[in-house]
């Protein structure tokens, strides 16, 4: 599903731009413009939440781009993504600070995959700051899945509690600086809790700034919940695969 995230994409070779407007296009609102100075232009009439830039274009490069957004108080708070060389982002951009860098040349898939982790970032910070009086966070887990959530919540380095409900079960994670700390499911707690409730594809999330815990019960860090449970879960779907195959072999 498409956020309400305004991405503008910059890239002086029509290919990589065409490319990466179309598979951004479920991401997020997608512009896009083959020149720097264009995209300035376009950023001071509509400014956008995400700049995803070429370094090395004709003219004003990414980094320049990148710096007159930075200095205008309506574009300032633009976050970036740099595309550039291993070269370039070791020797020129390695300090700078954007979110990230896209080093060319890449594969489509991962590209979307990182950019699509920042954007989850800014969706989360407009639903938080367009939320309830109360200081709670709500939505639904067609908006932004499970996986988002969590690497949103790390990638921000939230202090919360994260609930999700889904027909009649609930969930609880506790994060500490992005970290999270505590997970409940039923009887169930720690890592095991997480793994669970990756599965899920549909229900409804609230995340209160102010939940807090003294306990804690998981023993890896986010990312590593996330990798293991998608282990987990895609092992799980490989067998129900095989499963399958049998049965159709039977038959």
């Amino acid at each position: 599903m498409s956020s309400n995230v305004k991405i503008l994409l910059v890239d002086d070779n029509p290919m990589v731009l065409g490319m990466l407007q179309h598979a951004l296009a479920a991401v997020g609102t997608v512009s896009a413009v083959g020149d720097a100075t264009d995209a300035l232009l376009k950023a001071i009439d509509d400014p956008p939440d995400l700049l995803v830039s070429d370094y090395r274009m004709p003219g004003m490069d990414g980094k320049q781009l990148m710096e007159k957004l930075k200095s205008r108080p309506a574009t300032a708070g633009t976050a970036v993504i740099l595309m550039a060389s291993k070269t370039d982002i070791s020797e020129r951009l390695a300090q700078e600070p954007v979110e990230d860098h896209l080093e060319k040349p890449f594969f489509l898939k991962e590209a979307v995959r990182k950019i699509k982790r920042v954007v989850d970032r800014i969706a989360l910070e407009k639903m938080t700051k367009a939320g309830s009086g109360d200081g709670i966070v709500r939505g639904s887990l067609a908006q932004m899945n499970v996986i988002d959530l969590v690497q949103s919540l790390e990638m921000g380095r939230k202090s919360c509690l994260l609930t999700m409900t889904n027909a009649g079960e609930k969930c609880e994670i506790y994060f500490n600086q992005g970290q999270a700390k505590h997970a409940a499911y039923g009887s169930v707690t720690g890592d095991q809790a997480v793994f669970k409730v990756l599965r899920w594809t549909e229900g409804n999330f609230q995340i209160d700034f102010e939940g807090k815990t003294s306990q804690e019960t998981t023993t890896l860090n986010t990312q590593g919940l996330l990798m293991e449970g998608l282990r987990l879960l895609d092992e799980s779907q490989r067998d129900a695969r095989a499963e399958g195959e049998d049965v159709l072999l039977d038959a």
